[in-house]
């Protein structure tokens, strides 16, 4: 097919936090492009997640917001021009709500996004939490909202993905190929192994401490063929989360490291020797140059 019948744009899913935004990105791209845990407010930076289907001639280029919330630091305001930021430019917007928790947040997003001139389609999540009889009244909510399309579906388990995969391309405008087939995301190495450390530290510790939690690559070698050497360090608020972090006798920081370099090691396709710091920076995420030193920058 030529290119002027390609078809490629660009997709930005938001909602409230822990709605399922980043599992729905990963399961259409079919990698890891952005960090999951049960905990809110999981990912910081947008996040470009790139499918590409040569044979029906389109290319969805994903961009993965923070949770929209209300900013309580600067790392929070930096979260929320992120999300506002993430929505100009594109070609589709994918709201998405989770079918256990739909409330006035979930309306006053929507209603806050009434101006755009997008294709604006809801994603109903976790449709596999909930009895189907509930579907219906829930998707009556947003009948009169002016909405492309109400897609039920289940990111974790893929349920209704293809359908609203197929709802999305219908609304793609004819377009270059953005990025090369075989690209999956545009973050380097470095950030994607920053993040899976992150995401390990999230899950080991869900309520033990808050999202003060910054990673930072400080060195990725390769010494020989076959082995890559990664010294990264986590930055904590307080002395007393660094003593959680890294546990009784370091058995916290160890899981950790063991659970991020099997990641890692898939990711890289090399046997990984990860190297893990606890390091406390008082109120990192109130600091500028900290912030900065972790990549959230405008």
């Amino acid at each position: 097919m030529s290119d002027s019948k390609f078809r490629s744009g660009f997709i930005t899913v938001i909602g409230r936090p822990n709605v399922g935004k980043s599992t729905l990105i990963n399961r259409i791209v079919g990698e890891k492009v952005s960090i999951v845990s049960p905990r809110p407010q999981t990912t910081r930076n947008r996040v470009l997640g790139v499918r590409t289907d040569e044979k029906q001639a389109w290319q969805m280029v994903f961009v993965d917001t923070p949770g929209i919330h209300k900013p309580r630091t600067r790392l929070g305001d930096y979260m929320e021009k992120t999300v506002q930021d993430a929505m100009q430019g594109m070609d589709v917007l994918v709201l998405m709500v989770d079918a256990a928790s739909v409330g006035a947040r979930d309306r006053d997003i929507l209603l806050s996004l009434g101006a755009k001139k997008l294709p604006r389609i809801l994603a109903i999540n976790k449709v596999d939490t909930v009895h189907p009889q509930t579907l219906l009244p829930l998707m009556d909510l947003f009948k009169d909202d002016d909405l492309t399309a109400i897609i039920p579906i289940s990111a974790r388990t893929g349920d209704g993905v293809d359908a609203l995969v197929e709802e999305i391309v219908k609304h793609l405008p004819e377009g270059p190929r953005y990025f090369p087939e075989d690209m999956w995301t545009d973050q380097s190495e470095r950030q994607i192994c920053a993040e899976l450390v992150r995401e390990k530290t999230l899950c080991n510790l869900r309520d033990e401490i808050p999202h003060g939690i910054g990673v930072e690559i400080i060195s990725i070698a390769q010494p020989r063929e076959g082995l890559t050497e990664i010294h990264a360090d986590l930055y904590v608020e307080r002395e007393g989360h660094k003593r959680i972090v890294i546990g009784k006798q370091g058995s916290m920081l160890k899981r950790i490291g063991i659970q991020a370099r099997e990641d890692i090691e898939a990711l890289l396709g090399t046997q990984v020797n990860l190297q893990l710091f606890v390091k406390v920076r008082p109120d990192w995420r109130d600091n500028p140059r900290d912030l900065k030193t972790l990549g959230y920058t405008e």
